[in-house]
């Protein structure tokens, strides 16, 4: 079995890919993420989550798998990227609510022989969201390196009043779609098991 490799700096991929039980080595595959003239969403996502993975492969010798991911909020055909000051992420927020927006996620693996990528898209509802819960959010500093501004498994839980499709891929990995894959590179889940908290019966 080839070693796993996860070229992203997201502590969020690294919990949930350790979440389906597989070994990895964390990588550093630094792209340029500039999206290109004309590009849709999905083809950007993908082609970013594919660009890290040959990256991140370009930086290993011998025998590996890399994985690559990239998490993008579509609102409008408008990719919503991380807020880079407290005015643009309170706009988005605003943007987003009250409305359904889309969160498109890619994953790829490449082995140096094969590349596989895979966009998953999801629906994410809003709640109404007034200024100075805004305020709020962006003063406890979760937003400002989150796509579109908020984290779904995060404080900005509280916002979401509906989701259509997959809760991991909104997170940043899409575990389900993720094994498949895995499986077809010869990487099975479920090597480690999950370290849960224990559990007591209280009557």
């Amino acid at each position: 079995m080839k070693p796993l490799y996860l070229a992203s700096g997201s502590p969020r991929r690294r919990e949930l890919l350790g979440q389906i039980g597989v070994p990895f080595t964390v990588i550093s595959a630094p792209i340029d993420e500039t999206p290109l003239p004309g590009e849709s969403a999905e083809a950007y996502v993908e082609r970013l989550a594919r660009a890290k993975a040959e990256a991140g492969l370009a930086t290993l010798q011998g025998p590996a798998v890399v994985l690559g991911a990239d998490t993008a909020v579509v609102l409008d055909g408008r990719i919503l990227g991380k807020p880079e000051n407290r005015e643009q992420a309170l706009t988005m927020l605003a943007d987003l609510a009250g409305r359904e927006h889309q969160v498109l996620t890619a994953v790829a693996l490449n082995d140096g022989q094969h590349c596989e990528s895979r966009c998953v898209s999801s629906v994410v509802r809003f709640r109404p969201v007034d200024g100075a819960e805004a305020e709020r959010y962006w003063a406890s500093g979760e937003p400002a390196d989150k796509a579109g501004g908020y984290a779904i498994q995060g404080l900005g839980a509280i916002f979401v009043t509906g989701l259509d499709g997959s809760y991991s891929a909104v997170v940043g990995l899409p575990l389900s779609e993720t094994a498949e894959m895995l499986a077809r590179f010869g990487i099975a889940c479920w090597q480690i098991p999950a370290l849960l908290p224990e559990v007591t019966n209280q009557r």
